[in-house]
């Protein structure tokens, strides 16, 4: 039995959640906005026509926003993440393992499952997948994840495919090979790309036709695993339950300049409480601290001022009031007055499951100063703000929220707030 792994890909997903909710946008230019409304994070296929690339700041396209009366969104993340709930449920009676890759992508073993013709299931799953959600999706096969990949980017790229893409035929896999560029193969980043262009690998089927055991000694094993899946080789299988995350990073920009140490407190604050939150979740405990702050990169009139730095926690921990006080120890470091700063976060690493034997630390709490673990006080919280959101959160100072980002242009919560659910009239 051969095998066969699909990649499930939702088209343009942020924006394909709002025009399922306004029709009436469908097939005009729609941005969605990152949090501040400050870059453009997702684009439908008329504004990529444009030349709107991502991530561009808002500002700097205004005229072509004007020009083309581009419809803009502020992000909208319950309502995207409840509409990703809706397709993976979706997906999941296609395929018995599935892997959820991102928000909008999936991973399915169809092997044994598809009958006669491939491209056919992939036409039903597409089709159930918008009659049930609204989203539009593009699906690859292959009998490796890397080329499902390669085959979702086809079937995206190219019309005339109608959306399904499979692979397992070599003369077909030559073929897209040979005219797609070996940057757009899933794991080469830009580094590895230049790299490669100087060697004289420009398309994927000059990757494919690499040695492993050379692409191993002048890259590394990623790399040569990458070679062997192109060539049909499984490496990468299909992971039923999604792996821990190894560092969790929280962070905003702010919707005005704070320019004091306590503003900035509060904030910091605030994003730590979220990656504990997340770091529970999972049921993991950290070891590393690291904050940094910025000011604005688009404001060269202003002085500009970047730091970071790093705490080791003499005791692994998933408890809040610890990571906010350990974040503050950095902040009050690296903070400098004078400066008006745009953007500050938190990232959590050497991250490992709770239940892991850790290094015991005879005089773990001797000097340091950190609140003791307090596990029973952490899960009663997240019970509390499960089920009444924003009602509990640990500040540094005060509850000042003037600094949080500006969504302006949001879009209702149509699936998971009765009060704002869509009108028919």
């Amino acid at each position: 039995m051969k095998t066969l792994i699909a990649l499930v890909d939702c088209n343009n997903f942020y924006v394909s959640c709002e025009r399922v909710f306004r029709p009436d946008l469908i097939g005009k230019p729609v941005m969605v906005l990152s949090n501040n409304d400050g870059c453009v994070v997702a684009r439908s296929k008329e504004v990529k026509e444009l030349g709107i690339k991502m991530g561009v700041p808002v500002f700097q396209v205004q005229q072509l926003i004007n020009k083309h009366q581009i419809k803009l969104f502020s992000s909208n993340y319950t309502l995207y993440a409840d509409m990703s709930a809706r397709v993976m449920s979706t997906l999941e009676s296609f395929a018995p393992r599935m892997e959820v890759y991102s928000i909008d992508e999936a991973f399915l073993d169809l092997t044994g499952v598809y009958f006669k013709d491939s491209v056919d299931y992939g036409q039903r799953i597409r089709k159930k997948v918008v009659k049930h959600t609204g989203i539009p999706v593009c699906v690859g096969m292959g009998p490796t994840k890397t080329l499902a990949k390669l085959a979702n980017f086809a079937a995206k790229k190219w019309s005339k495919t109608n959306g399904v893409v499979d692979l397992s035929d070599l003369k077909r896999r030559e073929k897209l090979m040979r005219i797609v560029p070996v940057g757009e193969v899933w794991g080469i980043g830009s580094r590895t790309n230049a790299k490669l262009q100087t060697l004289g690998i420009e398309t994927v089927w000059d990757l494919a036709s690499q040695s492993p055991t050379n692409i191993q000694k002048a890259f590394n094993v990623v790399v040569a695993r990458t070679v062997m899946e192109l060539n049909g080789t499984s490496c990468l299988a299909i992971e039923d339950i999604s792996p821990d995350k190894q560092q969790i990073v929280c962070s905003r920009s702010f919707s005005r300049r704070l320019t004091e140490e306590a503003e900035l407190s509060e904030a910091l604050s605030e994003f730590c409480s979220r990656a504990a939150e997340k770091l529970r979740h999972q049921k993991s405990v950290a070891g590393c601290v690291t904050v940094f702050i910025r000011t604005s990169p688009f404001n060269e009139q202003e002085p500009q001022h970047q730091r970071s730095a790093s705490i080791k926690l003499s005791t692994v921990t998933q408890d809040t009031r610890t990571i906010i006080t350990a974040a503050n120890r950095i902040l009050s470091e690296i903070y400098k007055k004078g400066y008006s700063y745009q953007k500050c976060g938190v990232q959590l690493s050497y991250i490992q499951a709770k239940t892991s034997a850790g290094q015991l630390e005879l005089f773990a709490f001797d000097n340091d100063e950190l609140p003791a673990e307090n596990s029973v006080l952490m899960a009663t919280m997240d019970n509390i703000n499960k089920r009444f959101p924003k009602k509990i959160s640990i500040a540094a100072t005060g509850f000042d929220k003037s600094w949080q980002p500006k969504a302006e242009r949001i879009s209702q919560r149509y699936t998971t707030d009765w009060k704002e659910l869509v009108l028919v009239k």
